[in-house]
Order: structure tokens, then sequence, then C-alpha cells
């Protein structure tokens, strides 16, 4: 009896251990909540996260490994467009779970012999994070155990001037990210903040952006009598133009 419960008791801490195990490793932040704080080496040097990016937007991105194809096309296409994100004020930070040294040499491949979609000799200069012990893979939430427990699925969150995440997009392990939809979200997102508008579904710069919905009747009624600014097919969907030389000369700086 006692052997049996002596055999309960380990069976029930073991159980306990994996739940906080996955539980660890399931949690991640919100849309809306503030970006975990973190201290980290780079390749680039030490940074904190988000701090050191306040009053700028910044992309934080996880990949599976050095030395894999589909990281080096995705390494060699964000640093391409490093200077278009850092006009529209965002910086880019990567992180793999793999080490300093193997980082340093994976760039140091990629600039001498890796030619990808017309780019060659492509130096990446924004910081890639060592996380060795997948700290900031597991306190992001990028482990994910449906595709690997070692290796950070490709997360990307995107956090704003005020460290607040704004929107999380995650792939898989076996497919690239699209860049022309990470650089429309942020450019969107920061539509949205600058002009107080909503933006409908493949919008662009230069589309017609929604008009929030009105808050009353009375306001709505008065909103849809308003033909000269606003397109309103019923109360509560009204658009109106937005000319793309506005968006980007409030957005982008040369």
């Amino acid at each position: 009896s006692s052997i049996k419960t002596g055999l309960n008791l380990l069976y029930n801490i073991k159980i306990n251990k994996m739940e906080h195990q996955v539980q660890e490793t399931f949690s991640m932040p919100r849309i809306g909540e503030k970006a975990p704080q973190f201290k980290a080496v780079t390749t680039q040097g030490e940074i904190n996260f988000p701090s050191d990016y306040q009053g700028k937007w910044s992309i934080l991105f996880s990949h599976p490994a050095d030395f894999t194809p589909v990281c080096t096309s995705e390494f060699m296409t964000f640093a391409h467009l490093q200077e278009k994100f850092r006009k529209a004020n965002c910086e880019l930070v990567g992180l793999s779970v793999d080490g300093l040294y193997s980082h340093i040499a994976w760039l140091r491949t990629i600039k001498e012999k890796i030619e990808f979609n017309g780019m060659k000799d492509i130096e990446v200069t924004f910081p890639l994070i060592e996380d060795i012990t997948m700290e900031v893979a597991k306190k992001y939430g990028m482990i994910q155990p449906g595709e690997s427990n070692t290796k950070a699925v490709r997360a990307v969150f995107f956090v704003d001037p005020k460290g607040i995440i704004r929107a999380i997009i995650y792939y898989p392990l076996s497919i690239g990210r699209n860049f022309d939809e990470l650089y429309r979200a942020l450019i969107a997102m920061q539509t949205t903040d600058e002009f107080g508008v909503a933006t409908p579904a493949d919008w662009r710069p230069g589309d017609d952006v929604i008009v929030p919905t009105a808050g009353s009747c009375g306001v709505a009624k008065e909103r849809m009598e308003d033909k000269e600014n606003l397109d309103c097919k019923d109360w509560f969907f009204c658009t109106k133009k937005l000319d793309e030389k506005e968006i980007y000369s409030k957005l982008i700086k040369d």
C-alpha cells in the first residue's frame, strides 16, 4: 500500500511538472498588452527590449535555426528591406535559439555566398538575439510543441512606440513569411493611429478607408447626409478617400 501511494505521488508530481511545462510553453503575450521586457546578447551587442526602442515601432521575429534555407531567404529579404522599414520608424529584431557564434558564422555565409531572388552580398545589420536557453522564445510563446520543442516557429510581433503589442502573426516552420504583408500591416496600423480610421480587407495606401461606426443613431443619420466627404452604404458602413501622398507624408521619413 505504501509503495502504491509513493508511486501515485511520483505520478502526480510528474503530471504537475508536465502541465507546468505545457503552460509555460504555450503562454504568450496578447495584442494590447505590454511587450514582455528582456535583456539579451545579440550580433549587434546587448539590447533591452522593448525599452531600447521607445518612440519607435519594432518588429520582433523568430526563426527556427541558423543555416536553414527558408530562414536564409527571410533574413536576406528583411535586410534588403531594412531601410524601407526604418523610414517608417520601425526597427527589426531577430531571434533564434542558436548561439551567438553560430549567428555570426551564418550571417557571414549569407553575405559571402548566398544569392536569392536577385539579392546578393547582403549584410544583416539588425540585431539577431542569442537565445540558447529559450528564455525569450518561451516568454513570447514562440515554442510550439506541435511543431518542435526545441525550435522557435516563425513568430512576428509588432510593437508600437509605447511598447504595446499591436499585432501578432505566426507561421509554421516550413513556410516563409510574406514581407509585402508585414510592411502593409505596419503602414495600416500607423494609418489608423494617425488618421483615426480603420482599414478594410486588402487595403493599401491610397484605397478608401473606413470611418469608425457612429456612436448613436442621430450621429449616424447626420453622417450619412454628409455626402461631400463620406460614402455611406448604410449607417454602419461608411468610407472616405485618403490620399496615398497624404499618408506617406505623415508616416515616412526620408
